[in-house]
């Protein structure tokens, strides 16, 4: 499927007849990809997965002129977008609710945060730029497997590193993030 797609990827952004037969699947992996992700977030969500890749698609769809390397490139630009797009609408819901509590989202079973609670998504996203002035790759592997949705495999194939590399980061990433977010967390209280 990489091959497929990344050879896709190209004749979407050489030629716009050759888009229309792409879209399909590349909206539908980006799809499976959002609703992984959505699924570790609590229920009642406002935001689905179609919602998240509409958004994201209209992003991308900008930006195809451009052009992607290859598969691992695009879908690390989409999880990027798939973050922001996430951020922004927990601000806004903020903002909506005058400072009330932001989305809540945990990374996957094994970043449970304060007892099973989840963490903000703002603070989780405040705790990802500090760690990227830390360490760049660490904050990729987070981004790519968190809001990209990708495997510990793809994973190492986007940032060309071996798989036991992406697994030490990943193990490192997440005991950084619980320590990071639950300290945040018991200042609030």
């Amino acid at each position: 499927m990489s091959g497929g797609i990344t050879q896709r990827l190209r004749k979407w952004t050489n030629s716009a007849s050759a888009a229309d037969s792409t879209d399909a699947m590349i909206y539908a992996e980006l799809r499976r990809k959002a609703r992984m992700f959505l699924r570790s977030e609590l229920p009642g969500h406002p935001l689905l997965s179609s919602d998240l890749v509409n958004e994201a698609w209209i992003r991308l769809a900008d930006q195809m002129g451009d052009g992607f390397q290859n598969r691992a490139h695009f879908f690390a630009v989409a999880a990027r977008m798939m973050r922001r797009i996430l951020v922004d609408h927990a601000r806004a819901r903020r903002r909506t609710k005058r400072g009330g509590d932001g989305e809540v989202v945990t990374l996957d079973t094994g970043l449970d945060v304060a007892g099973g609670k989840g963490s903000d998504i703002l603070a989780l996203n405040d705790a990802l730029d500090a760690m990227a002035k830390l360490d760049v790759r660490q904050c990729q592997v987070v981004e790519l497997r968190f809001f990209g949705g990708l495997s510990i495999d793809e994973t190492a194939e986007v940032l060309h590193v071996a798989k036991a590399t992406v697994n030490r980061d990943w193990v490192t990433a997440r005991a950084w993030l619980i320590r990071e977010l639950s300290g945040r967390k018991e200042t609030q209280e």
